[in-house]
Formats: structure tokens, C-alpha cells, sequence
């Protein structure tokens, strides 16, 4: 069935989040790259072809690879799909739907809408705009606009390797969200195995905790650093165990250019907070596992270009000691990391008798990100509500697999 985005409001569909691991090489100072994507499955065109697209509320346009000379790789052939229609740079789709780009859609030798997405990793994509049929959970949506992408530059090959592409799932005109018209989205990433569910439309579920919302926050003014597409919200402390760090209010706020901003981020895997509230964090947290946890003494030694806060755990040791949570309090709500979410043990990296742990949050200013980046690796267990309709995000501790099991969804 074809369905209107007026009728979109009412209707809820569920699908399975998958989490993808990535291999990456163990070298000293990895590039800036995902070790684990949130990957969902559709089909697109007439006849359906299978993709798998990364979720991100941090991108405005889909996408999928469309370079058909990519060996072993997925890619969507647009030939074969009779429903497929490239958009031309006289529509107004063009002209002034891609407005919130970094870089202006223009034209190219056909006469055809030409887009160049660039991201916080190095990474980009450059390709057409187009139309094609998207089927998602049994329903479909027709004339969905996206980019077919032939050509880019990837920091991550591996992952490339496994996705044909990339859902765009932000506030901007020409997202997946808001092209289909629903007013609310939700996601639960299970801890456990990797998994879990991503739902459009209404979620007020009786077993489900109550929410705690907080507010999105907009600007009226564009600023030249202040993504207004995003899901920003407003970070107003951040406590290791029950001790709030002693921080001015003014370092969580965006400043006259717009930078500065908190955005939550399914695209990134962890959590980037700006060069003085990530040297508090960093000494606090230090200060309070000094017992339980060694220091990785190497300067040289920086996981992802931005985590150079690194432990040493023995290899026989199977579980980590206990670690104090850390908490990110927003207007209104607060993400409560703890535990093993804390700590993420870098692959094959050993020292001796050791493996290399690092922690979580890393520094935004060592990959020259002017922003708070709240990453899905501290998502785990949490149900987050994009809440479009009323402006705001929702959080509540849950199990995930419990959730996907609920909703009829097992891995």
C-alpha cells in the first residue's frame, strides 16, 4: 500500500536495528571512524531492491551508493528500477529545498540536481537528487527524494563495504523523517547483543517508564556554526558519580558564531564534549578510579584522534572494577552513563600483559569539532523520543532487547 504523509500522523510502524561492527586497524592513532554503525534495513524502487542504511539524526539527505562499478560492495542500480526519476536544478526541490546544505546543490552537464555532502569524519559523498520508492516495514512511500551517490571519499572502507547507503533522519525539509510526515520517532539500542528497534510514530506504550523531555532548542538568526537542523539540546552540567564538576554555565552555551552547541547524534559512536568540560571530566574521573583503574602512560598513544584518556586492564581480567557513573544532565533530563559503557577496549591493541581500555568521551577539540556530540554508544538502553511535533527529546532507562521483544522483534 502507498501511503499520504497527511495520513502519517496516526499510523506506527516498527523495524529491527541492527548494529554492525566494523573492523578497523589497530595502528597508533586511528583515524576518526565508527568501530559500530546502527544500520536499518528497506527496499527501494520498482522492482524492490534490499538496502541496509545507517541511522543518522545527525544528516539531513539519504543516500545510497549508486556507483555501479563497485566490486563485492552494495550498491542501488538505478536503471533497473522503473519508479526511479532524477530531479532537474530548475524544481524547486533544488533550488530551495537543499538550502540547509554545507555545500548549495548546483548543476551539472545533464542539466540534473547535483549535491556534495561532506562530514565531521573527513568523509563525502557526491551524487544526484532523485526519486524513488521506499518500502519500509510493509508500507511505502512513494516519490521519496534522496541522493543517488556516485562518487566520494570515505574514511571508512569497511563500513562502506556493508551499507548501500545512509538514512538522513534530522530536522531539515528533506530528511527521511520529515518527508514521510510523522511527527514522532524512536529508537532503543539494546547493550547486549548489538541490536535493537527504531519506531515512527506514537510511543506512549503502558509499560514503558515515563519520559523525561527536554526542550530542543532553535535559533531564529543563522549562525555560521550553529547547525539548525539538528537535534540540539541544552547541556547544563555533567557529574562523576554524584559530583557535579565545578564548570561555568557559559561553557555549555553556543556562542556568537554558533559554536558550541550539544547534539544528539546517532551517526557518531561516542560522546565528543569541548576542551574545557572534557579536561574537567577527564581529571575527575581520574581522581576517582585511581584506585581501581592503571593510566595509560603514553602520550603517543591517542584512540580515534580524540580519546587520550586510556586505561591498562590486565588480559585475564574478564570484568572491569567498578566504575563511578557519569551523568549528563540537560534541561529537564539526564543520560546516566555507567559501567561498561564507560570504557571501550580498543581492538587488538595489547601492552604486555594488558589490553587497552579507553574512556568513552572523547575531545572535541582535537578533531576540530565545535560542538557537544552525544554519540549512540551512550544511547544503550535508554528509549530516545524525537519528539517533532512538540520540539522536544524524551529519554527513560529501559532494557532494549526487552523492548524488541515486545514490538515481536528478535535478531
Amino acid at each position: 500500500m502507498s501511503i499520504s504523509k497527511s495520513s502519517n500522523a496516526s499510523k506506527v510502524l516498527v523495524l529491527p536495528l541492527k548494529t554492525q561492527k566494523i573492523s578497523s586497524s589497530a595502528t597508533n592513532k586511528l583515524p576518526f571512524t565508527h568501530n559500530v554503525t546502527l544500520t536499518v534495513s528497506m527496499a527501494v524502487g520498482t522492482p524492490p531492491q534490499n538496502v541496509t542504511m545507517v541511522l543518522d539524526t545527525g544528516s539531513e539527505l539519504s543516500w545510497l551508493q549508486c556507483n555501479t562499478t563497485r566490486i563485492n560492495q552494495p550498491v542501488f542500480y538505478p536503471n533497473r528500477s522503473s519508479s526511479y526519476k532524477p530531479i532537474p536544478c530548475s524544481s524547486t526541490t533544488c533550488t530551495t529545498r537543499t538550502q540547509d546544505f554545507s555545500i548549495p546543490a548546483s548543476c551539472d552537464s545533464k542539466n540534473l540536481c547535483h549535491a556534495i555532502l561532506s562530514y565531521a569524519d573527513a568523509s563525502s559523498s557526491e551524487g544526484n537528487l532523485a526519486m524513488d520508492k521506499f518500502s519500509i516495514a510493509g508500507s511505502n512511500f512513494s516519490d521519496t527524494i534522496f541522493g543517488c551517490m556516485d562518487s566520494g571519499f570515505s574514511s571508512n572502507l569497511d563500513e562502506d563495504s556493508k551499507t548501500t547507503g545512509l538514512m538522513g533522519m534530522n530536522r531539515g525539509s528533506l530528511s527521511f523523517v520529515s518527508q514521510m510526515g510523522f511527527k514522532k520517532f524512536s529508537y532503543c539500542i539494546s547493550a547486549s547483543d548489538f541490536s535493537g528497534i527504531l519506531l515512527f510514530g506514537e510511543s506512549n506504550f503502558t509499560w514503558l517508564l515515563p519520559l523525561n523531555y527536554t526542550p530542543l532548542i532553535q535559533i531564529s538568526v543563522p549562525l555560521p556554526y550553529f547547525d539548525r537542523v539538528a537535534y540540539t539540546v541544552q547541556l547544563e552540567g555533567i557529574k562523576v558519580s554524584e559530583k557535579i564538576l565545578q564548570l561555568p554555565k557559559s561553557i555549555f552555551e553556543p556562542d556568537h558564531t554558533g559554536a558550541g552547541q550539544t547534539m544528539v547524534d546517532s551517526g557518531t559512536q561516542f560522546t565528543f564534549l569541548l576542551g574545557p568540560a572534557y579536561t574537567a571530566l577527564k581529571n575527575e574521573f581520574i581522581n576517582q578510579t585511581g584506585r581501581a583503574l592503571r593510566v595509560l602512560e603514553d602520550p603517543d598513544f591517542v584512540f580515534q584522534g580524540a580519546f587520550d584518556l586510556c586505561f591498562l586492564v590486565p588480559l585475564h581480567v574478564t570484568r572491569l572494577p567498578d566504575l563511578p557513573p557519569v551523568s549528563l544532565v540537560f534541561r529537564g533530563a539526564e543520560i546516566k552513563v555507567s559501567s561498561e559503557r564507560l570504557l571501550y577496549r580498543v581492538p587488538g591493541e595489547v601492552r604486555g600483559n594488558d589490553s587497552v581500555h579507553c574512556f568513552t568521551f572523547g575531545n572535541s577539540d582535537l578533531l576540530a569539532i565545535e560542538a557537544y556530540i552525544i554519540g549512540h554508544h551512550h544511547q544503550q538502553n535508554i528509549w530516545m523520543e524525537f519528539d517533532l511535533q512538540n520540539s522536544r527529546i524524551g529519554v527513560a532507562q529501559v532494557q532494549c532487547d526487552v523492548a524488541g521483544q515486545r514490538f515481536g522483534i528478535f535478531h
